[in-house]
């Protein structure tokens, strides 16, 4: 009788491993753009462009020992967009959507604070959608394009 239930067990678990290990019918969908500060705002204005061609690189970093886990690079498209699709749970990682190089000479410094951007990847925390939407990414342009003087006047605070 012991023999049996051992065995049934050892089946059991081996039937758990298998549905683990398998990945998700629908994958995680991992979207964002990155763009171009042409005034050196320091965040996006509606001078900024989008820049077809960067490198963006989704990395999943395990939460206790930072050991890479999981890493996967896409380009952006002609709107300077990407989408990276993971078919597997993240539960207990730090996923982040990095930027790898620019296509454009001109702005291909990375702008600070606009590097990365950070993706939940699990289906264990209440969201419904397998659509994960980044922060935008951007780097800077080595100059200011003409006419942001006026443009960064929008942006200005004014007392009253």
């Amino acid at each position: 009788m012991s023999k049996a239930v051992l065995l049934f067990a050892l089946c059991f678990l081996q039937v758990l491993a298998i549905i683990a290990a398998r990945p998700n019918k629908n994958p995680f969908v991992v979207r964002g753009r990155v763009y171009c500060d042409t005034c050196l705002a320091g965040f996006e204005t509606s001078a900024s462009t989008y820049i077809p061609g960067a490198v963006v690189r989704l990395e999943c970093k395990d939460r206790r020992t930072m050991e890479l886990t999981y890493s996967h690079e896409a380009r952006t498209d002609s709107t300077g967009s990407y989408k990276i699709l993971v078919s597997e749970d993240h539960d207990d990682q730090f996923c982040d959507a990095t930027l790898v190089r620019s296509s454009q000479l001109r702005c291909s410094n990375v702008s600070p604070g606009h590097d990365r951007a950070r993706v939940t990847l699990t289906r264990f925390n209440g969201i419904a959608s397998d659509e994960r939407f980044a922060n935008s990414l951007g780097f800077v342009r080595d100059a200011a394009m003409p006419g942001c003087a006026e443009i960064m006047k929008l942006y200005q605070e004014t007392e009253d």
